[in-house]
């Protein structure tokens, strides 16, 4: 059995690959491949791998378990460490992350927050968002002041300085390289290149480019190895994140959203009395498990509590029932997710997040049913609505809580298909908020399933990559409804479908059910839409590089009328010249006399394909905008059928 590498900070594993001669890198893919498969663990918690008779690897991490300095990663041979044997055995570790949200008990002064989703990731809803995101918080100690007392900041518009644009444009120029050599090119090389300028950015201030370059990096060496949680089509998105982002600023662009912040500051937020909507279990692909409670305050405001640590699934599964770290408070999560705390001294992150300073004190309240406020004011709208309003700000909607009351039609596929029960309501479909098979989502949505006509209310976070899709964190009863779910009291009407498993007794016994009309999944306008011509063209970029591209503009005219041709008779003309210029600009090198590429830059190329990755974006934002839009038909009715 092969012992797991330690992971390695990007900069330890960008300084030893650009150690290497070049020689030796045209060498290093060959070599990092399956070397970890020798790996072994010594009994003072060393690992070593052996490269041939008189090379030795020993990796020694550090307290966390991580290889953070190059002095903890040495080779025995003669040309250690610019050697291919020390730069294989960093290549072929996991990249470390930086924790997302490390608990905080009642005497620190710092605050655990969750690792929040994509998505992409991803990350990034269902599952953590990249760890890279968060880095250092300070977070006020002691204060009671209330945040509206506090005196108004005058703030300025910020400038870039010369090093955070030379970082940027560097980053920008990498990334460019790094699209138009594809998955298949892009080895240990391109990705220590891009490693590197990431590490520039965050020196320079940068943190959300360096996060999306990790990104990018994790997604080049997932395709590589074939993982199968690997999607091509998160990576393309890392890909436009990072260009986008790199490509503004080293425009001189210097939007707060694109710096991104280093250091999530707690403010002070005074006497606050909170009450709990739901439990989320926490899951991360880097080893991060735990919970995050999500709250709300009187007027609505949401709030989070969260504790994620190292441990994965078994720190997942056990954290819904562990205390809350939060001024004394003697809750624990599950009982806080029914229950409420007023909070003298709290502070608060500006996600939401509640902090555990020093001067943090914290009160059980009693819970309060989603039928009062202010949860109630989650299902008092129509979901399209809610959906409109996240789209149009897409920075705050990784994280927001839908709520709608629903028939259920039942199961296709993977979706559970149900239906808002307003008039002319569309379908919805709903997928577990995370898929693993030993978390109850999977196994509470298929019992659901089995229950046509069954009324619910339903508290989710929209999936705004998928048309009409809503992936649930907690389901509750429908007040006034025969046909809905039978919940024990001290559940105050609601179960969290991550930790709470229904059981028949949950559901109606013997009652009439209404019957829903529409029994088959109905048309998805993402998918039926031309626009997947476009994202192949990308993909084939992504996986390809500039070359795949460019083999697709080299064809007959009717070959180009075929892919484009739909695409205009749609109305998408915009659309079919983005993807027509970047087959023709990926076709361009022009040469010389003596036959030299005369622009070797991948810079026309790279923005020419996030021309069309940007555009493309912003079409299929609108088509599952109007997924979620009324549709004319109408309701089910109650019709009367035989009981379970």
């Amino acid at each position: 059995m092969s012992t797991e590498l330690p992971p390695v900070a990007p900069e330890v594993l960008a300084e030893a690959v650009e150690n290497l001669t070049p020689r030796l890198r045209k060498k290093l893919d060959a070599a990092t491949e399956g070397c970890a498969a020798g790996a072994v663990l010594e009994a003072d918690g060393t690992v070593t791998l052996r490269f041939g008779e008189d090379a030795l690897v020993t990796l020694r991490p550090g307290p966390a378990g991580t290889i953070t300095t190059a002095e903890q990663a040495v080779c025995g041979c003669l040309l250690a460490p610019r050697c291919l044997h020390r730069a294989a055995a960093l290549g072929a570790a996991p990249l470390a992350d930086i924790p997302p949200e490390p608990v905080a008990g009642p005497e620190s002064a710092t605050a655990a927050g969750p690792a929040g989703p994509t998505g992409s990731g991803s990350a990034e809803p269902v599952a953590p968002a990249d760890p890279a995101v968060s880095v250092d918080r300070t977070e006020p100690s002691e204060s009671t002041a209330p945040a509206e007392t506090a005196a108004p900041v005058e703030t300025t518009a910020p400038v870039l300085t010369a090093a955070q644009a030379r970082a940027a444009g560097a980053l920008w120029h990498v990334a460019a390289e790094a699209l138009a050599a594809g998955v298949t090119a892009g080895g240990a090389v391109v990705q220590a290149e891009l490693l590197r300028a990431a590490h520039t950015a965050r020196l320079a201030g940068l943190p959300r480019a360096e996060a999306a370059a990790l990104r990018v990096v994790r997604g080049l060496r997932a395709a590589r190895e074939r993982r199968a949680d690997q999607r091509l089509g998160d990576l393309t998105g890392a890909f436009r994140e990072l260009l986008h982002t790199a490509g503004m600023l080293a425009s001189g662009a210097a939007d707060p959203a694109l710096t991104g912040t280093a250091r999530r500051s707690y403010a002070p937020g005074g006497s606050l009395q909170v009450h709990g909507l739901c439990r989320e279990p926490v899951l991360s692909a880097t080893g991060y498990g735990g919970v995050v409670t999500h709250l709300l305050g009187p007027g609505g405001t949401p709030y989070s509590v969260s504790d994620v640590r190292p441990g994965g699934l078994a720190r997942a599964r056990g954290a819904g029932s562990a205390s809350v770290a939060l001024g004394g408070a003697t809750l624990d999560h599950a009982g806080l997710a029914r229950g409420g705390l007023r909070i003298v001294g709290a502070t608060v992150s500006p996600e939401g997040r509640l902090g555990a300073g020093r001067g943090v004190r914290a009160t059980p309240l009693p819970g309060l049913a989603w039928t009062e406020q202010p949860a109630a004011r989650l299902f008092a709208r129509p979901a399209a609505e809610a959906v409109a309003e996240l789209l149009a700000d897409p920075e705050g909607a990784e994280s927001a809580l839908l709520g709608c009351d629903v028939m259920v039609v039942g199961a296709a596929g993977e979706h559970l298909l149900v239906r808002e029960t307003r008039p002319d309501a569309p379908l919805l479909r709903l997928l577990p908020a995370h898929p693993h098979p030993e978390l109850a989502h999977t196994e509470n949505l298929r019992r659901i399933a089995s229950y046509p006509g069954l009324v619910l209310r339903v508290l989710g976070r929209p999936d705004l990559d998928r048309t009409a899709t809503l992936r649930p964190l907690a389901v509750g009863p429908v007040p006034g409804a025969e046909y809905t779910l039978r919940l024990p009291e001290e559940w105050l009407g609601r179960a969290d479908l991550g930790y709470d498993r229904l059981q028949g007794a949950h559901f109606p016994q013997g009652d009439a059910a209404p019957v829903p009309l529409q029994a088959a999944e109905g048309p998805d306008p993402l998918a039926d839409s031309p626009l997947w011509r476009v994202r192949r063209l990308l993909e084939t970029g992504v996986a390809g590089g500039r070359r795949a591209v460019a083999e697709a503009a080299r064809g007959t005219a009717s070959l180009a009328a075929a892919s484009y041709g739909p695409l205009r008779r749609a109305g998408l003309t915009a659309a079919a010249d983005l993807a027509a210029a970047l087959a023709a600009e990926a076709d361009r090198r022009p040469r010389d006399v003596f036959g030299r590429l005369a622009d070797p830059s991948s810079d026309g190329y790279a923005w020419a394909w996030l021309a069309a990755a940007i555009h493309l974006a912003a079409a299929e934002r609108c088509l599952i905008a109007a997924s979620w839009a009324a549709v004319p038909g109408p309701v089910p009715g109650p019709v009367p059928v035989s009981g379970r």
